[in-house]
């Protein structure tokens, strides 16, 4: 018996896919997850890239032709999509660039066309946010958010797609960077400016509410 080999029992250490012919150890394959789909991409994240877009500066008429570009280009990209960032991530900087080429589109042939108000006289009144306030005598939710993508024009480009993936995505700097392609001490530096402008507009349109001058 004691020239009898001792038998395996296949355990948390032997287990039996681990050996090959002669029982000769290799290594387990990894694990891997398949990529989302079409479907389940625009299912699931349809409703986020509608709303980037209108934060983003597009006229309502032409926020749904605007999205339908975007999906055409993430059907025909999504072979691409390795998984690499998120998916949130990799759609907004599709977005981003399919809005900046149609704005391209517009002022080419619109040059004196302009985005987002002028002044704070465009702009509706601004939601009593104080503590305290009367529900009742707030803006609806709707109304809110028609008032924060007005103020988002008084934004530039690079500092409102900043401020909409930081402050109502809420995305973080890595992601942010990812889709902007620009490293964390930019995107910090371009969100601190970005909010400084923002409530410059909020201020002013406060100002206005209140009857006080500018």
């Amino acid at each position: 018996m004691g020239d009898e080999p001792f038998p395996v029992t296949p355990g948390p250490t032997h287990h039996p896919l681990m050996f090959g012919a002669g029982s000769t150890p290799v290594a387990p394959r990894p694990l891997t997850v398949a990529a989302p789909g079409f479907e389940q991409i625009y299912d699931e994240h349809v409703e986020f890239v509608w709303r980037s877009i209108r934060r983003l500066g597009v006229d309502d008429g032409a926020v749904d032709d605007v999205l339908q570009l975007v999906f055409l280009v993430v059907h025909r990209r999504l072979s691409e999509f390795a998984g690499a960032s998120s998916v949130r991530t990799w759609l907004f900087g599709i977005l981003l660039r399919v809005v900046r080429e149609h704005r391209r589109t517009l002022q080419r042939k619109s040059p004196h066309l302009r985005h987002g108000p002028k002044s704070d006289d465009e702009l509706v009144q601004l939601p009593d946010l104080s503590p305290g306030a009367n529900p009742e005598q707030a803006l609806s939710r709707a109304e809110a958010a028609e008032t924060i993508n007005k103020l988002l024009g008084f934004l530039d480009d690079e500092k409102r797609a900043v401020f909409v993936m930081a402050e109502l995505e809420q995305m973080t700097a890595v992601e942010i960077g990812e889709a902007l392609g620009i490293d964390a001490k930019a995107v910090y530096s371009r969100l601190r400016a970005a909010r400084t402008d923002f409530e410059r507009a909020a201020a002013a349109m406060r100002r206005r509410t209140l009857g006080r001058s500018p």
